[in-house]
């Protein structure tokens, strides 16, 4: 990478990592960022996963009031996103990379559209019934959830936001806190297999993994006060970014 290729990716890092723990969408940023400094598809997914994991851990700690009192939901839920997470990455490591590619940009599509419509989705379910603990429906979510993010990262808090919104009778803070810990146990989960047997950038990863523990604390601090609609935005248009590079490289 060049010198300002770094910048960017860093720069990318800082933003994914503060949209990570706000949204749950951060990789519609990092992923699309080291595609275009020329990384191969499944090489820019491994490392962005490895990189976003300190940035999780950041984001984690800044929710930690929030987190009060959720130890037993989350002990419950830990072992299907762990599980979930180790079934998607071996997914994606004995797949052609054509075909990650070909799935990429359907998830990236889906991931960009939860990401619009998740303030309409969530006023339409917000009478449904709720448990304390989401019963087994949220158990297996929390299963295809943990899949989806250790194939492919972008979108995943997105989804578990939506299934605890639905399924767990807990403000959206919480529900957001609890969030951020799941995506931690999943990423960290394909990080160490990737690292163990996948093709990784370490430069990319340090670069990112410096710039999403910056992004990070500063969303957990300051990204509730950014404006909604503005972020979705910028989500939406960087996944359609993400899409055109995939299908014209």
């Amino acid at each position: 990478m060049t010198p300002w290729e770094m910048v960017a990716v860093l720069a990318a890092g800082v933003a994914g990592g503060a949209i990570n723990t706000v949204v749950g969408s951060g990789s519609l940023i990092t992923f699309p960022t080291l595609l275009a400094v020329g990384l191969p598809p499944i090489t820019a997914n491994v490392s962005n996963n490895i990189g976003l994991v300190p940035g999780g851990l950041t984001g984690v700690a800044g929710y930690r009031e929030e987190l009060t009192g959720q130890r037993g939901r989350l002990l419950r839920l830990a072992p299907a996103s762990v599980a979930g997470a180790l079934a998607g990455g071996l997914l994606l490591l004995n797949l052609p990379e054509s075909t990650f590619t070909a799935v990429v940009v359907v998830l990236i599509a889906m991931s960009c559209t939860l990401v619009v419509i998740q303030p309409r989705l969530s006023r339409a379910l917000a009478d449904r019934p709720k448990r304390a603990h989401g019963g087994p429906w949220l158990w297996l979510g929390a299963l295809a959830a943990g899949a989806y993010g250790g194939y492919f990262g972008a979108g995943q808090g997105i989804l578990l936001i939506g299934l605890m919104g639905i399924l767990i009778d807990e403000e959206l803070q919480r529900v957001n806190a609890a969030k951020n810990v799941l995506v931690v146990l999943v990423n960290g989960t394909a990080a160490i297999l990737y690292a163990l047997v996948a093709d990784v950038d370490w430069t990319a990863v340090l670069l990112v993994a410096m710039g999403s523990m910056a992004g990070g604390f500063l969303g957990a601090r300051v990204g509730r006060r950014l404006p909604a609609p503005v972020l979705r935005g910028v989500i939406a248009c960087i996944g359609v970014i993400a899409i055109v590079k995939l299908l014209t490289d």
